[in-house]
């Protein structure tokens, strides 16, 4: 059993490693990639519509609704980056009903990655949003004794970010491990779906949390009134 995929090795050269977590990772991007040039090919604007194509509407229409009731108003502008970030982590964890699979997602590497896209897409969009004087002056909000406190909670919450859903998706699967070497084989199926179920939760939550860094990173604040002046 191996504790996290950077444990397994298929290829090294040196001090150069082709591990599982790179393999299942690439993987991954593959399978959206390719899949989703294969669902959007053959796409219907008329009335008579495939089931393929009502699934991936509701799949989208769900998404983008999730993102518009977090508070960001223009959902399509965040659908993209949101939208692959949630189907990633929810692809990871449906693979794993495939033997040999371990997740990407149980490297701390992967959530790591995961995560700082997330730090580095929330200043982006609030930047777009609020301009590069607008979202500088709210890490001076509400005044500039708390810029330290802004920063140091910028990477705090990436961090919590990575660590969460690092945690979350190894110790599901150490725990059918465990159960696959000490109890017969039914019981650590239904743990396997448990486990599938826990991996979507966790996608969920994943894209949620960040929908909500970026809605709080693109709200304009209003200017407060000069000091004297009439409200």
């Amino acid at each position: 059993m191996h504790l996290s995929p950077d444990e397994l090795i298929f290829w090294q050269m040196g001090v150069i490693k082709l591990n599982a977590t790179i393999m299942y990772t690439w993987g991954l991007m593959l399978i959206l990639v390719v899949g989703s040039k294969l669902i959007t090919q053959w796409l219907s604007h008329e009335l008579q519509r495939s089931r393929w194509q009502n699934l991936l509407e509701i799949i989208v229409t769900g998404i983008a609704q999730q993102i518009k009731e977090v508070g960001l108003s223009q959902p399509e502008k965040y659908l993209g980056f949101l939208g692959t970030l949630f189907l990633f982590v929810a692809m990871a964890s449906l693979c794993t009903i495939i033997p040999g699979y371990e997740p990407p997602t149980g490297s701390l590497s992967t959530t790591t990655a995961l995560a700082l896209c997330v730090l580095v897409a929330v200043p982006l969009f609030g930047i777009q949003d609020q301009g590069i004087s607008g979202y500088a002056r709210s890490y001076l909000s509400p005044t500039f004794i708390m810029l330290p406190f802004n920063l140091i909670s910028e990477v705090s919450r990436t961090l919590a970010l990575a660590v969460r859903l690092f945690g979350n998706m190894m110790s599901g699967a150490m725990i059918i491990g465990i159960l696959l070497a000490i109890t017969p084989f039914v019981f650590p199926v239904v743990m396997t779906l448990l486990g599938l179920l826990t991996g979507m939760v966790q996608a969920y939550i994943f894209f949620i949390l960040a929908a909500v860094y970026i809605a709080a990173a693109t709200t304009v604040h209003p200017a407060q009134p000069a000091a004297g002046t009439d409200k």
